[in-house]
């Protein structure tokens, strides 16, 4: 499984945010080919002292080259694209391969 993860710093306008990435930014999500997957989150914490993010976004593809392909459809490309409609405050995207762990 290969992960991609978004994480949102504080906007200007954090209603403006929430309603917009809800009512407009998910439905785009929801429709992104090869998406196994997905999460999110307004309620980010720290252990100690002010988490340095407001919001974080999480999601699956099979493989990097799934999200390689999901990121360059058409699709992808919107997704993108409507980042600055909402996300006044910028935004850092990670992604990595997920390696199961056993105990």
């Amino acid at each position: 499984m290969h992960k991609l993860v978004v994480l949102y710093s504080k906007p200007a306008d954090p209603d403006h945010f929430r309603d917009y990435y809800v009512t407009n930014h998910l439905p785009l999500i929801m429709n992104w080919p090869g998406l196994l997957a997905w999460r999110y989150s307004f309620d980010v914490a720290a252990t100690k002292g002010e988490a340095p993010y407001f919001a974080v976004f999480e999601g699956d593809f099979a493989d990097a080259a799934a999200m390689a392909a999901a990121r360059a459809s058409p699709q992808g490309q919107r997704v993108a694209a409507d980042v600055a409609n909402y996300a006044t405050g910028g935004a850092v995207i990670i992604h990595y391969p997920v390696q199961d762990g056993t105990g």
